[in-house]
C-alpha cells in the first residue's frame, strides 16, 4: 500500500472511532484533614446522547440495572408547548417531541428506547394507574423496573419489565388512608427492593417507611422517625413544588418525627438502610431485622442550617463490597457529598449551584455504577441527568 493511502486510511478509521468522553473539573471542597484520600470526579459534559427530536423534562430518578444500564424517569408534563413544537397539532417548530417518561441508556449514553404513559398502565375502576407526576426509579437484579409518584392521586408503586410490560402495584391511584394504613399509599417518593422485601418511603402525603412481601406483596410494618410508629400529620391537598421552599419550614436534624417529605429509601449490602428525611436536612439510618423490621441506629445531619428547598434527597454508595463510601445528594446547595460510611465522616463534597457542566439546579437523584461513576437528575429547571467519571481514589 502506497503511504500517502495508508496515512489516509489511518486517518479515516480515527474519525470513526469512538473518542473517550471530554472530562471537565467538577467545583471541590476537601473538608477533611489535608492527605485524606477520598473518591475524586470529573463530569463527562457529552453524557448522555438523546435523539434529534426528543427532549426530556425534569428528570426526577435514576437507577442503574444490573447490567449498568442507566434508566431514569421523567415528567413531559413539565416541558412547555414551546419546547415542543413538533409535537404539536400541526406541529410549529423543527423539534422537539416528549422523550417516553421512562428511558434508558447505555453507560456510554446512548439512547437504548423508552415506554410507559397512561396507556400502559392497567386500569382500575376507570382510573389509568399510571403517576402524574413520576418520582423515584430503582432496577432489581432481575431487570424489573420500579417507581412512584407525587403528584394529584398519585398513591401507588409500579413495576414493569424492562420492556415496559406491566407486572404489579402497590396501592392505588386516588386513594390513601393515611399512615396506618395497609394497603394504600400517600405520594411514595422512592423504592427498593431488598432480601424479599419491598420497602417504600411513602413520602410526600404521608410520613413513613412501609414494607412489603417481595412474593405475596402482602404487607409487613410501616415504620416514622426513628423506628417508631408513623404518627406525624398527612398533608393535606395536593404537593406542588412551590411547597418545597415554604420559608415556614425550618429543618429540625433532631426532630422526633419526619418532616413532610420523606425523600428516599435506600438499604445497604449489609442490613442498614437509609431514610432520607429531607426538609429535616438528615437521612436517619436503620438495622434491618430478619423479620424486616427497621431499628433506629442514628441521624446524619447534613449541612444543617441550611433552608429552601433543604438538602438529603437521595443517597448511593460506592460499588465496593464494603461500600466504603455514602454519597449523599444536596437539592439546596447544589452538591454531593462525600462522606466515610463506617463513620459518616464527611470528606469533601462536588458539584455547586449552577447550569453548566457538574453544576446542578435542583439535583435530585443520585446513583452509581459497577466503575464507581455516579449519575445525578435534577427537577425544577434542571431537567437533566449528568454522569460524574470516577477518576480514582486521592
Amino acid at each position: 500500500m502506497r503511504p500517502v493511502l495508508a496515512c489516509a486510511l489511518l486517518l479515516m478509521l480515527s474519525a470513526a472511532a469512538p473518542s473517550p468522553p471530554a472530562l471537565s473539573p467538577l467545583a471541590f471542597e476537601q473538608i477533611a484533614p489535608a492527605g485524606t484520600k477520598m473518591p475524586r470526579f470529573k463530569v463527562d459534559a457529552a453524557w448522555p446522547t438523546m435523539p434529534d427530536d426528543l427532549l426530556l423534562g425534569q428528570v426526577s430518578g435514576v437507577a442503574v440495572g444490573p447490567d449498568d444500564s442507566v434508566w431514569v424517569v421523567h415528567r413531559p408534563h413539565s416541558l412547555t408547548g414551546t419546547d415542543t413544537g413538533l409535537a404539536q397539532t400541526p406541529p410549529i417548530a423543527v423539534c422537539c417531541k416528549p422523550a417516553p417518561p421512562v428511558v434508558r441508556f447505555g453507560k456510554d449514553g446512548s439512547y437504548k428506547g423508552g415506554w410507559g404513559g397512561t396507556a400502559s398502565a392497567p386500569m382500575v375502576d376507570g382510573v389509568s394507574q399510571w403517576p402524574a407526576s413520576l418520582h423515584g426509579i430503582f432496577v432489581d437484579q432481575a431487570n424489573t423496573v420500579w417507581f412512584g409518584g407525587n403528584g394529584k392521586d398519585d398513591h401507588v408503586v409500579l413495576n414493569y419489565s424492562a420492556d415496559g410490560n406491566f407486572l404489579r402495584a402497590f396501592g392505588k391511584r386516588g386513594e390513601t388512608k393515611g399512615n396506618d394504613a395497609t394497603d394504600r399509599l400517600g405520594n411514595p417518593s422512592d423504592v427498593h427492593q431488598v432480601d424479599g422485601m419491598v420497602l417504600v418511603s411513602d413520602g410526600y402525603v404521608n410520613r413513613r417507611v412501609i414494607g412489603f412481601d417481595a412474593k405475596t406483596n402482602g404487607y409487613k410494618g410501616r415504620w416514622g422517625a426513628y423506628g417508631k410508629p408513623p404518627i406525624a400529620p398527612t398533608r393535606e391537598g395536593t404537593f406542588d413544588q412551590s411547597h418545597a421552599v415554604d420559608p415556614s419550614k425550618v429543618a429540625n436534624p433532631k426532630a422526633d418525627i419526619f418532616g413532610d417529605i420523606v425523600h428516599c429509601v435506600v438499604p445497604t449490602k449489609d442490613g442498614h438502610v437509609y431514610v432520607c428525611d429531607r426538609n429535616n436536612n438528615r437521612a436517619q439510618l436503620f438495622k434491618r431485622g430478619k423479620d424486616g423490621a427497621l431499628t433506629f441506629v442514628r441521624n446524619l445531619a447534613i449541612a444543617a442550617e441550611t433552608g429552601g428547598t433543604h438538602t438529603v434527597t437521595d443517597i448511593a454508595f460506592s460499588p465496593d463490597p464494603e461500600q466504603t463510601y455514602l454519597y449523599v445528594a444536596d437539592m439546596m446547595n447544589g452538591r454531593v457529598w462525600i462522606l466515610r460510611r463506617k463513620t459518616h465522616e464527611v470528606l469533601g463534597a462536588v458539584g455547586r449551584i449552577g447550569r453548566q457542566a457538574g453544576q446542578f439546579t435542583w439535583l435530585h437523584s443520585i446513583d452509581t455504577d459497577s466503575e464507581g461513576n455516579i449519575y445525578t437528575t435534577e427537577v425544577n429547571t434542571g431537567r437533566r441527568v449528568q454522569k460524574l467519571v470516577f477518576t480514582g481514589i486521592e
